[in-house]
């Protein structure tokens, strides 16, 4: 006999039938979900009585998962209890008064395995029966077609806290194809690894992409709850429309407040050192330098062959791999620095990448035409290349962060 008690509602489901959660396969080096924060997606007796007998739309990826308490029958006199973790979807699918009609999975995929960029085609959840939208195709922004018969959408991916990370640029594209349908949306809210400063330039307008859309710096230090606030505040959707989301906060989470990941949000993101990493060694992946792609060190290492080996003694070779089909400097020896156990950091740190180039064999050829795309300005690739310190680099973002910290206080929903 198998009874399940929901804290915050109290609702029975027909969630009986055992569902293999592939979120248990998921890499050993993150940490149990926080006991202390409960993440939107726990919220079940808030967000339960809004999608009843509606057809839903679900943004969902392999970070989509939630935390159950089950409260099992371990003989006839006596009940035991213990927390069982689901994805969101195969939960919804399986609650009675709950149409689940639709999966719109972003970059990676709705089961988070494919490479960075690649891209990727509509299909079948094998497990579920429902129709997956590839939201990184083609199409980044869903169709009137894609969207019809639903009733409403919710978006819960777990973002990172960087602006050249793509789930909060499908989240404005999704948003802005609900509000010209007039579907309401649901953001379920999870923590930001990286809410507890915000750093780097901000986006000048003329080099907006799909590794950045908004004018912010390159961490924003917000959830995508406030994120989500912040575009139809600002009026950055199309014509300036809005969309009608609600967001299901988080309860116990503050900025400051350290959280382990228990999924990693994509393949070339492994663990927590990756994720604190992750926004100052991505502006490799704008030069001729690896940044751990192709290793088990993704974003906690970085080498090239150009790089002076006498003064970078690591080495590595990078080889294909999951997330990684064909990484930079395939099957070539790179001499740089090994990260993977460095303190964490509270700030973007540029020393990486300017010692990397000071100290390239050839400086031609150190940055290509995507380092400005994910700078969002020309500067700093021409501030490098000019010598100019890492203090009086920052020192020119100081206006533009004062400005945006002025603006992101409207949106906040957590100290």
């Amino acid at each position: 006999m198998l009874v399940l008690v929901l804290i915050s509602c109290g609702n029975k489901t027909n969630t009986d039938s055992a569902i293999n959660n592939e979120m248990n396969h998921q890499s050993e080096t993150f940490t149990k979900l926080s006991d202390s924060i409960i993440v939107g997606a726990n919220r079940i007796g808030v967000y339960v009585p809004l999608l009843k007998g509606k057809r839903v739309g679900i943004v969902a990826n392999q970070t989509s998962i939630m935390s159950v308490l089950e409260r099992r029958a371990i003989d006839a006199s006596t009940m035991g209890s213990a927390t069982k973790t689901y994805h969101l979807v195969d939960y919804l699918h399986n609650y009675d008064g709950i149409t689940v009609s639709k999966v719109f999975a972003p970059e990676h995929g709705f089961r988070g395995k494919a490479d960075a960029g690649e891209l990727l085609k509509d299909g079948v959840d094998t497990k579920t029966g429902i129709p997956i939208v590839s939201i990184y195709a083609k199409n980044k922004k869903p169709s009137p077609e894609q969207l019809a018969n639903l009733d409403i959408v919710i978006f819960d991916i777990q973002d990172v806290g960087a602006r050249f990370y793509t789930y909060i640029s499908s989240l404005h594209y999704v948003m802005e194809a609900c509000a010209e349908a007039n579907i309401p949306m649901l953001i379920f809210d999870r923590p930001n690894p990286n809410g507890r400063y915000i750093d780097g330039p901000i986006l000048e307008r003329e080099h907006e992409s799909f590794v950045g859309m908004h004018p912010i710096p390159v961490v924003h230090g917000m959830t995508i709850g406030e994120y989500a606030k912040m575009i139809n505040g600002e009026g950055w959707l199309k014509d300036k429309i809005t969309c009608d989301i609600t967001v299901i906060d988080m309860q116990n989470y503050t900025h400051d407040k350290n959280y382990n990941l228990p999924v990693k949000p994509s393949p070339n993101l492994p663990n927590d050192q990756s994720i604190n990493l992750y926004p100052s060694l991505c502006f490799f992946e704008g030069t001729n330098v690896n940044a751990g792609r192709g290793t088990s060190k993704q974003f906690q290492i970085y080498g090239s062959p150009y790089l002076d080996k006498t003064i970078y003694t690591f080495k590595y070779i990078p080889s294909p791999n999951e997330g990684s089909k064909y990484p930079k400097n395939d099957g070539v020896l790179c001499y740089g620095e090994d990260l993977s156990k460095h303190q964490k950091m509270n700030k973007l740190d540029l020393g990486y990448l300017i010692r990397a180039y000071q100290n390239s064999i050839d400086k031609k050829v150190f940055f290509n035409d995507y380092f400005t795309t994910l700078a969002g300005t020309k500067s700093l690739q021409s501030q490098i290349e000019a010598g100019i310190s890492e203090k009086d680099i920052r020192e020119t973002w100081i206006k533009g962060l004062e400005a945006f910290k002025k603006t992101r206080s409207k949106y906040l929903i957590y100290d």
